[in-house]
């Protein structure tokens, strides 16, 4: 063990993921050498077998890492080993910082979640929803209704707004924000994949199912137009610099840090029939509120530091005890009567809160904990926060297509290891 206990020493100095509870070491579930040694053997053999050229697993509790190391290899072009300085791209890991971003102005009184998107957007008043008819003739075509009700900052918030990704293959609403390009918006400003947005019809009437997609770069929009910035320049201001993120960014402008990229292994770059993994050392224009970030192991072990001290990290306070409770509880429970679409990435155990995906029931066969909160990226990263062990971890990996596997065995095994 005095090799990890090493690298545990190192990221410390490097990253400074110091907690700020560890005076709290109230009653927790504890790790067992031979069961965190058991999660080290897994990722060693995804390595070894080829599946991933390396990977980082961090687990933090008390405000203390008590598992770190590092696998494999950052790049297999390049052979430089993976390091707690290696850059992640991370996906929909960027989806909660964008949240707690928008719940500080709403703690400010300068948004609601009650709020109507179109006080901020005034175009999302004139959107209508597609619903497919059938003709008389058998031939389906889109019939466009007017909204309900507003979409509100809550529906963006917990992806009830009716703006989906856009997936070929999917009914005709889907198809059209595929053929829009929404992905292809590169060299495009947030204001402008709004505006793309707002010319299409919602997939669902707002509040009524959830449904994933671009719900949360419209909510970096709205922070735009609230505070007058670019999102990453407010993000930087606000959030990112004071809790000591310094290489979270939308891409990675030195080229000084470029080998520290890490990359999917060669024929592992496909995420979905309208993306692959992105090039993040070109510069980006389009600063996406729900996907676009990168970031290193020690940056989101800051982030997810403060969600788990109720909103504090090192004597400062980025966010209310209550609002984070409020982020972390489930607000698409059957109160709500809110649907869930044939995709829905949460799970039959989790509800859905302000960011994450929030555990409303025990999965089959484990002894997982209720409100543990979470989410990943399709670039294979996630993350989740155990408030009743006081415990976070991070994963970070680039590897589109061995994502749910891996995530969903290393659960299993990081839990079996703490006796859950």
């Amino acid at each position: 063990m005095s090799g990890r206990r090493a690298l545990i020493a190192a990221l410390v100095l490097l990253v400074g993921v110091v907690g700020t509870r560890a005076s709290s070491e109230r009653a927790a579930h504890k790790f067992s050498a031979e069961g965190l040694a058991k999660v080290s053997d897994y990722i060693r053999n995804e390595v070894a077998t080829g599946k991933i050229p390396g990977a980082i697993l961090l687990l933090q509790q008390h405000g203390k890492p008590v598992y770190y190391e590092n696998f494999g290899v950052r790049d297999v072009a390049t052979g430089i080993p993976m390091s707690a300085d290696t850059i992640f791209r991370l996906y929909s890991m960027s989806k909660p910082i964008t949240s707690v971003m928008a719940m500080m102005l709403v703690e400010e009184g300068k948004l609601s979640l009650d709020d109507p998107v179109s006080k901020y957007i005034p175009a999302f008043a004139g959107m209508k929803v597609g619903v497919e008819r059938k003709a008389e003739d058998g031939k389906v075509a889109l019939a466009l209704e007017p909204l309900a009700r507003p979409v509100t900052i809550e529906d963006l918030m917990r992806h009830t707004a009716g703006i989906p990704y856009g997936y070929y293959g999917g009914d005709l609403v889907n198809k059209l924000y595929a053929d829009a390009g929404l992905f292809d918006n590169g060299n495009s400003t947030n204001a402008e994949l709004v505006a793309k947005i707002t010319s299409l019809p919602l997939a669902e009437q707002p509040g009524t199912i959830w449904d994933y997609g671009h719900s949360t770069d419209v909510l970096g929009r709205i922070i735009e137009v609230i505070s007058g910035e670019s999102l990453f320049v407010f993000a930087r201001k606000r959030l990112l610099d004071p809790l000591g993120m310094k290489d979270a960014a939308f891409y990675v402008a030195d080229p000084a840090k470029w080998p520290r990229i890490a990359e999917p292994m060669p024929q592992d770059r496909v995420m979905s029939p309208m993306a692959q993994v992105r090039d993040i050392r070109k510069p980006l224009q389009w600063e996406s509120g729900g996907s676009g970030l990168v970031g290193t192991v020690g940056d989101y072990a800051r982030f997810s530091q403060m969600l788990l001290n109720g909103g504090t990290l090192e004597g400062r306070r980025y966010l209310k005890p209550e609002t984070i409770a409020s982020m972390a509880s489930d607000h698409i429970g059957p109160e709500t009567h809110v649907e869930r679409d044939k995709n829905y990435y949460p799970g039959e155990t989790s509800g859905f809160g302000l960011g994450f995906a929030v555990r409303t029931s025990v999965p089959p066969g484990t002894m997982w904990p209720l409100g543990e909160y979470r989410w990943d990226g399709v670039g294979g990263t996630f993350f989740f926060i155990d408030p009743e062990d006081d415990l976070f971890g991070i994963f970070m990996v680039q590897t589109p297509s061995q994502r749910g596997r891996i995530q969903l065995a290393l659960k299993t095994l990081i839990y079996q290891a703490m006796g859950r």
